[in-house]
């Protein structure tokens, strides 16, 4: 007979079985919790870290443009900005106009901020804050300092933003920065792979990135930016910022580098002021190294006006602007050279040896050539010239004839020896090359023919003929150099400019001198256009010149009959602009300059002051002396490509 269980030992069995199996599940538990704990700790560490730690792009400072001897054009510094949080703002629109009644917000910018808040809330990003106003002046940033306190989503604070200290002395050489555009960004991204893009596109979106648009601020852009960096930050779920971690070395923002330029700020003043308000451009060159000492453009804009964005306005008054403040005149100004011209085709006149310095041609104040009569400026005419009094008294009858016997090929193949013709970079934009006419040119872009008396035209400066002042200094320059080789050179220590030619087209020194000769009769033998022009007031150096006169409006028959010659007879905009060319000293050439003043008339009346000064000025000061850069532009190895290492972006 089988023997009943117990009630107790049915307990106990059950109890074991239990335990059993709890202890199994334990042991299982303490076996996962190991495993997860010694074994997995580092995978899920990682995936913990990625789901609340994010790398936060760091932005780099830009880089400084400084001139030859160190001082700042162009700079960061700290500026008031207010920007609200579109997450924290109950009513975006009652705290903007809450925010007017502070700081000056215009309707169109209200409305432009309302968008952004829109556009952050749709692509859940209601966490970035929209810049609302930068540059806030001092009371601004202090009134608002207090209230934001009691405005939630609202926040003041100091940011770095791109400054010119000079203002418009350098707008058209530096150019100015702004925020990117889609055309910047499809310009940049060019060549870049889709990581470097993203990072790229993440990098100017962030509020305190701006992009060289113009002059040497787009130039140099790889160079001045600097490389980003990334900051580690503690985020939420919804990827919100918390708290920001200690810095990694390794992930530090690398500032960009700085550039200089061969320009020296104190002569740049000078030269702008010496203008008196007048329009017109100035380049100054020194005749040894080849570097630009001055280069001015007047009118011209103040550049910080770009910086956080220019109001449609604003920039219709700038464009419509008649005296055209945005033009580079300098470097991308086209003008016909007028009698500056005469020592080219002189040149070109003896290299071709149609004409010895002592042939002489006779000025009765007109030159008749076919059915028609060109006249000499001066009425009654010059009476018998050479080479060197034609040049000194600028006689237009003798380079009439001398142009005629040269003929236009010569003329053109020697003015492209001087540089005309040709695009000078200089790590700026906006430069043009102008024009060197000839058959072919005129074959090609009118389907004409060269005539004769277009030939006569070219001889004294006019016609199709367009140059630049910066190609009239370097001409100027090869010149007083005697024919030795130039480059011309605008960044010091930088980015290289390669699409810059050494102008080393061989010229005939004893040539040169017979134009140097001329020049300086120019200024300082009786008769000269610019007699009263050569000294420069410092005790002893004189400077050597050439003066001349841009036609704008051809005086007709009728007009001369009636004694209309220019000037006081014709409205400003219809009168000629002024010209003058010179180096200095003219015994011992170191600086050459080129000046114009638009609507000027005579260049010896009103351009050819203006070049004195400004020579003057660059002996006293010293201008050409050992710039600040010298040390650091000797240690770039040769063929370097000047792109800052490690650059991403």
């Amino acid at each position: 007979m089988a023997r009943k269980n117990s009630p107790e030992a049915d307990f106990e069995r059950r109890l074991l079985l239990a335990m059993g199996a709890g202890g199994a599940v334990f042991a299982a538990l303490v076996g996962r919790l190991s495993q997860l704990q010694f074994l997995e700790a580092e995978h899920y560490q990682k995936l913990a870290a990625e789901n609340h730690i994010r790398l936060v792009l760091a932005p780099p400072e830009r880089g400084q443009i400084l001139d030859r001897f160190g001082r700042p054009l162009a700079s960061q510094r700290q500026a008031g900005r207010v920007s609200v949080v579109p997450e924290r703002l109950e009513d975006p629109e009652a705290t903007l106009l809450q925010l007017s009644k502070f700081i000056d917000l215009t309707e169109t910018r209200i409305k432009r901020v309302l968008e952004e808040i829109q556009t952050n809330r749709m692509r859940r990003a209601s966490f970035v804050p929209v810049t609302v106003a930068q540059e806030l002046s001092y009371e601004e940033f202090a009134r608002l300092r207090v209230r934001a306190v009691e405005m939630e989503g609202v926040d003041v604070q100091m940011a770095s933003t791109r400054s010119y200290p000079r203002g418009r002395d350098f707008a058209h050489v530096l150019g100015y920065v702004a925020r990117a555009s889609s055309e910047d960004l499809t310009r940049l991204a060019e060549g870049r792979s889709p990581e470097d893009l993203k990072t790229f596109e993440e990098l100017f979106r962030h509020p305190d990135i701006r992009v060289g648009r113009q002059g040497m601020e787009r130039f140099a852009e790889d160079w001045l930016r600097g490389r980003p960096g990334r900051r580690r930050v503690v985020t939420n779920a919804h990827g919100r910022p918390m708290q920001e971690l200690e810095q990694d070395p390794a992930n530090a923002p690398v500032a960009g580098k700085d550039l200089y330029i061969t320009i020296d700020a104190e002569l740049q003043r000078v030269a702008i002021e010496r203008f008196e308000g007048e329009s017109g451009a100035a380049v100054l060159m020194d005749i040894s190294s080849g570097d630009v000492l001055a280069m001015v453009s007047t009118p011209a804009f103040d550049p910080n006006s770009f910086v956080n964005g220019i109001s449609g306005k604003d920039y219709a008054e700038l464009r419509d602007n008649p005296r055209s403040p945005l033009y580079p005149r300098a470097h991308g100004g086209v003008y016909p050279p007028g009698s500056t011209f005469k020592m080219v085709v002189a040149t070109a006149a003896l290299e071709a040896g149609v004409v010895k310095t002592s042939d002489t041609v006779r000025c009765g104040g007109s030159y008749r050539f076919g059915n028609r009569t060109w006249h000499c400026w001066k009425k009654g005419g010059h009476g018998t010239m050479n080479m060197h009094t034609a040049l000194k008294q600028s006689c237009d009858v003798y380079f009439y004839e001398i142009a005629r016997r040269t003929g236009v090929r010569k003329i053109a193949e020697v003015s492209h020896k001087f540089g005309f013709g040709e695009t000078f970079v200089l790590g700026m934009t906006g430069g043009r090359s102008g024009l060197v006419p000839d058959p072919d040119w005129k074959l090609k872009a009118r389907g004409e023919p060269w005539f004769e008396g277009e030939t006569l035209n070219f001889g004294i400066g006019q016609g199709q003929l367009g140059t630049t002042p910066l190609q009239l200094a370097l001409m100027t320059a090869r010149i007083a150099a005697t024919g030795a080789p130039i480059k011309p050179k605008l960044i010091g220590f930088g980015p290289p400019s390669d699409q810059d030619k050494m102008l080393d087209a061989p010229l005939d020194p004893a040539i040169m001198e017979i134009q140097k000769a001329g020049m300086y009769g120019v200024t300082s033998e009786p008769g000269g256009t610019a007699y009263r022009s050569g000294d420069l007031g410092l005790g002893g150096p004189r400077l050597a010149g050439k003066t001349g006169t841009a036609q704008v409006r051809r005086i007709s028959a009728e007009e001369r009959a009636k004694g209309i010659r220019g000037g006081d007879d014709i409205v400003r905009e219809l009168r000629d602009h002024a010209l003058f060319v010179a180096y200095a000293p003219a015994d011992n050439p170191r600086f050459a300059v080129s000046v114009i003043v638009e609507h000027g008339e005579g260049g010896s009346r009103t351009a050819a002051p203006v070049g004195r000064d400004i020579l003057a000025a660059a002996i006293r000061m010293d201008s050409g002396r050992t710039p600040a850069y010298a040390k650091r532009a000797a240690a770039v190895a040769p063929g370097t490509d000047g792109t800052p290492e490690g650059d991403p972006a």
